[in-house]
C-alpha cells in the first residue's frame, strides 16, 4: 500500500547486542526521567497561549473536515505515558474542552481513563501539569480517540517502561506518547525492546537542553523535536516556523543507524553509522507555547498556563497517528518503527511541498543546523495534516 508513513519490518537483530564491558560501563540502569516541558512564569485566569483552533489551522487539521468533532479519531486509542498522579486530570481536561467547544469526556462518552498499573502513585505538581498538558492536546487534535492515561509509580525508567507495557498489553493501545527522558546511557539498546511492537507506533519528545533523550533515540520511537511557531490570532504563519534553540537532537552515541535513514534521499543521512534524532517537529517554543489548565498546584499557582517544551509535540503527533488510523479501512502494518517522516520519500513527488514544512532556519544549543530535507534539529519537519493524512 502506497503509504508517507513509512512501514518498517526490522528484525530484532538490527540492534546491536550488548557487550560485557558496555553493561558495567553504564551509568544506573534505572535512571530518573524528566518531562521536558517549559512554563511561563505566571498562570492566568483565562486561555493566554495558543488555542487548539490556532495550531488546528497552523498544521493543516482544520482542513481535514472534522475539526473538533467527533469523527477525528474515531474508534483510536491514545496511551499517554506519565508518572505520578495528577489528582485533577479528568476534571482539567474538562474544563479545557469547555472553554475551546471540545467534546467532554463524561459517563455519557468515556472519552478518558486514568490507569494505575502498580497502585495510585503519589501526586506530583510538575508531573501533573505535564499530564494535563498531554492529555488536553492530544484531545485537542484527535477529540474522537480514547484517551488512557497511565500512571507510573515514580519517575524511574522500570517504572515508566512498566506502564507502557500495560498500555501496549491490558488497554490495547496502538499509539504511545512519552512526553519524557533521560540523558543516554550505554545499554539503552538493551531497553529497546518494549518499543519493538508489532501494530503500535511510540512518539517521545526528544528533549529540552539541545542534546538527545532516551527513548527518542531509540530506533523503534518516533523523536519529535521542537520548532518556535509565530501565529496570529487565526492560526496563520507570521513570518516562519523556525528550529527551537532547545531542541535535543543529535546523533545518538549508542543507537544503530537503521535503513529508513541510511538509504534516505537516495544517499542516506551522514551520521556515522549511528541513529540521528529527531525524526519530527512540532511547535515548542514556550514564547509560542499552547494553554494548558491545571487546577493542581503548581509553584503555587493554578489556573491556566502558557506551556512549551517538546513535551508538547509528542501528544499531538501521537492524535495525527490516531486520525491516520480512524481514517482508514485497516491500520497501517507496523514493526519496529511507524516513521511519520516519511524516510522513502524519495519515490514520491516532493513532500515537502505539500505534506511537510520544511524548517530550514535555526541551531540548536548542541550545534546542530537546520537545513534543507533532514537536520538533527527538527527532523524532515512538522506536520501539514490535511495532505499527509489522506496520503496514507
Amino acid at each position: 500500500m502506497k503509504q508517507l508513513f513509512l512501514t518498517i519490518f526490522l528484525a530484532a537483530g538490527l540492534v546491536a547486542p550488548m557487550t560485557v564491558a558496555q553493561v558495567f560501563a553504564s551509568p544506573p540502569l534505572d535512571p530518573e526521567v524528566h518531562p521536558p516541558i517549559h512554563v511561563k512564569p505566571s498562570s492566568t485566569v483565562a486561555p493566554a497561549g495558543y488555542s487548539p483552533k490556532q495550531i488546528l489551522n497552523a498544521y493543516g487539521f482544520s482542513q481535514l473536515g472534522c475539526e473538533g468533532t467527533l469523527s477525528c479519531g474515531a474508534g483510536q486509542t491514545i496511551a499517554i505515558i506519565d508518572a505520578y498522579d495528577d489528582p485533577t486530570a479528568a476534571n482539567d481536561l474538562n474544563t479545557f474542552s469547555s472553554q475551546f467547544g471540545l467534546p467532554q469526556c463524561n459517563v455519557n462518552d468515556p472519552c478518558f481513563t486514568k490507569n494505575y498499573p502498580s497502585g495510585v502513585p503519589r501526586a506530583d505538581s510538575g508531573w501533573a501539569l505535564e499530564e494535563s498538558l498531554d492529555i488536553e492536546w492530544a484531545h485537542a487534535i484527535a477529540p474522537a480517540a480514547t484517551i488512557h492515561l497511565v500512571e507510573a509509580k515514580s519517575n524511574s525508567l522500570s517504572n515508566l517502561l512498566a506502564a507502557v507495557d500495560y498500555a501496549v498489553n491490558h488497554l490495547g493501545a496502538k499509539v504511545v506518547s512519552m512526553s519524557w527522558g533521560s540523558a543516554e546511557f550505554s545499554s539503552e539498546a538493551s531497553y529497546d525492546y518494549h518499543f519493538n511492537k508489532p501494530g503500535i507506533v511510540f512518539f517521545a519528545s526528544s528533549g529540552d537542553s539541545g542534546s538527545i533523550n532516551y527513548p527518542a533515540a531509540s530506533p523503534f520511537v518516533i523523536g519529535v523535536g521542537g520548532t518556535s511557531l509565530p501565529l496570529d490570532a487565526n492560526g496563520n504563519l507570521v513570518g516562519s516556523e523556525t528550529a527551537w534553540s532547545s531542541s535535543g537532537g543529535g546523533i545518538s552515541a549508542y543507537e544503530q543507524e537503521q535503513s529508513y535513514q541510511s538509504s534516505f534521499n537516495g544517499t542516506g543521512i551522514a551520521t556515522g553509522g549511528k541513529r540521528a534524532v529527531p525524526d519530527v517537529s512540532y511547535d515548542a517554543d514556550p514564547n509560542t507555547g499552547v494553554s494548558v489548565y491545571d487546577s493542581t498546584v503548581y509553584q503555587g499557582q493554578k489556573g491556566w498556563f502558557i506551556v512549551g517544551g517538546t513535551s508538547a509535540g509528542s501528544p499531538q503527533w501521537a492524535a495525527l497517528a490516531a486520525i491516520t488510523y480512524s481514517s482508514s479501512m485497516t491500520a497501517p502494518s507496523i514493526s519496529g518503527i511507524y516513521n511519520a517522516a516519511a524516510y522513502n520519500s524519495t519515490s514520491m513527488t516532493n513532500p515537502y511541498a505539500t505534506d511537510y514544512r520544511d524548517i530550514t532556519q535555526g541551531t540548536n544549543t548542541s550545534g546542530y543546523h537546520t537545513g534543507t530535507g533532514y537536520d538533527e534539529v527538527t527532523g524532515l519537519g512538522s506536520p501539514l495534516a490535511n495532505s499527509l493524512i489522506p496520503k496514507l
